[in-house]
């Protein structure tokens, strides 16, 4: 029976443990400095702080994944997700102690302290455990695995291998060319050919097969050998080891007189040998995951995925952020609303169809910022547009815009113009992230003419909801001219998503509109 490896962040729960001690170590570390000679546990408001710290740190260890390839990361880069870890834990406790309303209660030069001492304590944790998981992975004894491969893709995967894994490479089958036996490719020996592949899996009692063919044709497995009864194959034949004579079932490629992939695959099938199949699929997804559709299991290629906790945690971020925004929303609108009104007469609020996700049309809430005339002016500007292909609609100084007039031969800004370049306008979007429509950070939402000439690949930007901010407002905004690098910031964007990325691309978002840097 095969044991399936542990999957996500349970996989390396140990880290997890090994984190929590540190943190409780760091904790009180801090205590004993900041108030004196004894456990924080002895009293109820720091115990409860302790209990707080132990929950966050798990939660955030299994929300953000932040122990994903730890085994492979290098110095630099484990310093740097570690304090990341530890800055997100920092973030949650204060965010904890502010919504219970005891920050009064703890000392903070405690909590910094904390803070500090969790990531030395917790980086220096995680290197010594590596070198001591490392160390008891070099040897155990693994469980032995033969490499069917093209030659071709041989080096990649040796590369990929590392001392931590369960299994070792024992030898190599080529499937683009028949080898002499002992021949060796990247360091690895090859131990058979297609041909008799399947009998040195089996006399040498191979545990595992892993599997990467040049093209998906190469896997040819016959439906009917596929769907064979259990107790047809006992009946039609019978397999007796240990020295003793035995019938073998004919296989697909026997019959023809080749060996191919597909028998291989089927021969294994037969021993009840795993076979791990590497798909060459990296043209149509860079990820890809086993589910099942309609009953059966089909494999899903995808420029990204999103777990349920990831997409719960991103969802709790826009409602938080949403109800804040909302509240500094009214505000805004409070002040500046009369403003607005004195100088062009009309509704304070301006609402547009966009393009959500998929295609899924909404309204868009926005300050008006423009005379009530602006879309019918529009049609008198478009020669002055600065994105040069014309998918989006930008100009350096719109007369459209609420104040904004030519005064003895000088262009003249209003509150229009205060508006926009301190992106006033876009508060009323927490409306929008408050009924599910948008997202905190996402992508660009176009309108629906912009919509109308997109090509194919621009359609990728919207596999993702909209958002009031995203990575190419905060990598030049009204700075970026060329609609194709808004297309492939978007797209990176998808590809790269992660809950890290979203606070990383809020944050670099405070900066900018507080600088003002390419406000629109």
């Amino acid at each position: 029976m095969y044991k399936r490896s542990k999957q996500g962040w349970v996989k390396h729960l140990d880290f997890i443990i090994w984190d929590a001690i540190s943190l409780q170590l760091a904790f009180i570390l801090a205590y004993i400095i900041r108030l004196g000679l004894s456990l924080p546990y002895f009293k109820p408001v720091y115990r409860q702080l302790a209990i707080a710290y132990l929950l966050l740190d798990f939660i955030v260890a299994a929300v953000f994944n932040t122990m994903h390839n730890v085994l492979k990361r290098g110095l630099y880069k484990e310093f740097m997700q570690t304090l990341m870890h530890v800055t997100i834990v920092l973030v949650t406790v204060s965010l904890f102690l502010f919504s219970t309303q005891r920050g009064d209660t703890y000392s903070r030069i405690l909590v910094f302290l904390t803070f500090l001492f969790h990531l030395f304590l917790g980086y220096g944790i995680r290197l010594m455990w590596k070198q001591v998981i490392l160390g008891i992975g070099m040897n155990r004894v693994k469980s032995t695995m033969i490499l069917v491969a093209d030659e071709k893709n041989v080096d990649e995967i040796v590369k990929k291998v590392s001392p931590a894994d369960d299994f070792e490479i024992k030898g190599l089958v080529l499937i683009n060319r028949k080898a002499e036996i002992g021949e060796e490719v990247s360091g690895l020996k090859v131990v058979a050919n297609l041909s008799d592949a399947a009998d040195y899996i089996c006399r040498e009692w191979v545990d595992k097969v892993f599997l990467y063919p040049a093209e998906l044709k190469d896997i040819d497995v016959r439906e009917s050998a596929a769907h064979e009864s259990v107790e047809g194959f006992i009946n039609d034949s019978y397999h007796v080891f240990a020295g003793k004579e035995y019938e073998a079932v004919a296989d697909p490629g026997e019959e023809e007189g080749e060996a191919t992939v597909g028998s291989l695959i089927e021969q294994c099938r037969q021993m009840s040998v795993p076979v791990h199949i590497m798909l060459p699929i990296s043209n149509i997804g860079q990820k890809s995951f086993v589910e099942k559709i309609c009953g059966y299991n089909v494999l899903t290629t995808t420029t990204n995925y999103a777990s349920r906790s990831q997409l719960m945690t991103k969802r709790l971020l826009d409602i938080t952020g949403g109800l804040v925004g909302s509240l500094l929303a009214l505000i805004v609108i409070a002040i500046v609303g009369p403003m607005i009104k004195k100088e062009s007469p009309g509704p304070i609020l301006f609402k547009q169809t966009r393009i959500g996700r998929n295609g899924k049309k909404f309204k868009i809430y926005k300050i008006r910022s423009m005379y009530m005339d602006a879309e019918e002016r529009k049609k008198e500007l478009l020669e002055e547009n600065r994105m040069e292909d014309g998918m989006m609609f930008k100009v350096d100084w719109d007369p459209r815009i609420i104040g904004n007039k030519i005064v003895d031969g000088k262009q003249v800004t209003g509150i229009g113009d205060f508006i926009r370049r301190n992106s006033l306008d876009e508060f009323p979007q927490f409306f929008n992230v408050l009924r599910n429509q948008m997202s905190l950070v996402g992508t660009r939402p176009p309108t629906v003419d912009e919509w109308e000439k997109y090509k194919y690949h621009h359609r990728a930007r919207l596999a993702f909801k909209p958002g009031i901010t995203g990575i190419w407002q905060v990598s030049g905004r009204s700075k970026i001219t060329d609609f194709e690098e808004v297309v492939r910031l978007d797209t990176e964007y998808i590809n790269n998503w992660s809950i890290g990325l979203d606070i990383r691309i809020l944050l670099r978002t405070i900066k900018v509109v507080l600088d003002s840097d390419g406000a629109m």
